[in-house]
């Protein structure tokens, strides 16, 4: 989308270009991809204290009424009825075929499930949840909320709390009653704040105030997850990737796994019992020069896959990638050629993440 003038802005625009963000298009949405500092400055300050980032762009929507997680689960592999309240889960929506039709993020708050879907899919997903609701269960969106995320280390000393990893619950931050999940997309601890619009800008100075808070972009939330070996929907998941072929089946609940009673089920089941033909795996360029996504991956001068996210890892000191490669290529160690400007980059098959996880467990 190159139309700045209809590109939405979030609650924290104004905000953004007071600090020198440079603002982008993402998503349909006018968004910073870094400030003055830079993206490896923003980088390795979360990786040692604390950034701060603007999601606000993502969707976030309320489930209400008797039988909501059944519901969900439709949809999902994910165990959504087994979730208690105060916690919270990552899931995959499916399609028939069993391709992924976006990951999210689901949490029981006692009387209602709160989910996060991605921005680039709300427009999807939203409509796909509400087609398999039965009566007296109703999808709300959230349109008149924010979502700020607090990520690194010094975030459990600057906002003391009860949650630990994926633990949620309304909690107070600077005299402002927030949606407050123990979680995030970096690999560090910390924490994702839902705050009503009007009050959004005011709690995102509040923690810009407090000791070592650094506004930090998409730029450096792209390598943080990178480094962390999250995925990136539109890149690393699309409809055509199933959760075995994705790596993922971790996220499916072992009672979803008996019952197969989801979309997309024949397909995932036929992947586990009989092996799929491509793997998603990391992958460590040697060298300084990165691989960037859509870059052909060969083995003996064929072609065997696909870089889907690749860049510099600013905390690993080297680039980093991740992709899609034939089955019987994926083992840890395997060696491999990146065709990076028609030149043959040599490359290993790594284990990830990268960057280790320091999640509050």
């Amino acid at each position: 989308m190159t139309d700045t003038e209809s590109l939405l802005v979030t609650p924290l625009d104004a905000l953004h270009r007071e600090l020198g963000g440079r603002m982008v298009p993402f998503a349909g949405y006018s968004m910073p991809v870094q400030y003055p500092a830079g993206i490896m400055a923003e980088h390795l300050h979360c990786r040692a204290q604390a950034g701060l980032f603007d999601v606000s762009h993502m969707g976030q929507a309320e489930l209400v009424g008797e039988g909501a997680a059944a519901a969900l689960e439709k949809l999902t592999p994910a165990d959504v009825q087994a979730l208690k309240p105060g916690r919270q889960r990552y899931g995959l929506l499916l399609n028939e075929a069993g391709g992924i039709v976006d990951d999210f993020m689901v949490a029981n708050l006692g009387d209602r499930l709160f989910l996060v879907v991605n921005a680039s899919r709300k427009h999807i997903d939203l409509p796909l949840i509400e087609s398999v609701l039965p009566s007296g269960v109703k999808l709300r969106p959230l349109a008149d909320r924010a979502l700020i995320a607090l990520q690194g280390p010094a975030v459990a000393a600057l906002v003391p709390t009860d949650l630990t990893f994926m633990g949620i619950a309304q909690i107070e931050i600077a005299g402002i009653q927030v949606l407050a999940s123990r979680s995030g997309y970096t690999g560090e601890d910390g924490l994702e704040i839902s705050v009503h619009a009007d009050q959004a800008e005011a709690l995102a100075r509040a923690l810009l105030a407090m000791p070592g808070v650094m506004p930090t972009g998409l730029g450096a939330r792209d390598s943080l997850r990178l480094e962390a070996g999250l995925c990136l929907y539109g890149n690393d998941l699309d409809e055509t990737t199933s959760p075995v072929e994705a790596a993922l089946t971790w996220s499916m609940g072992k009672r979803r796994r008996v019952a197969w009673d989801f979309v997309g089920a024949d397909t995932v089941r036929d992947h586990l019992d009989n092996g799929v033909k491509r793997l998603r795996v990391g992958i460590r360029p040697e060298g300084r020069q990165p691989a960037r996504g859509h870059t052909a991956i060969q083995q003996n001068g064929a072609v065997i896959g696909e870089i889907t996210s690749g860049g510099f890892g600013p905390s690993v000191g080297a680039p980093v990638a991740m992709g899609y490669v034939a089955r019987a290529a994926a083992a840890d160690g395997t060696a491999l050629d990146l065709m990076v400007r028609d030149k043959a980059l040599p490359a290993r098959i790594a284990a990830m993440p990268f960057h280790p996880h320091r999640y509050a467990r």
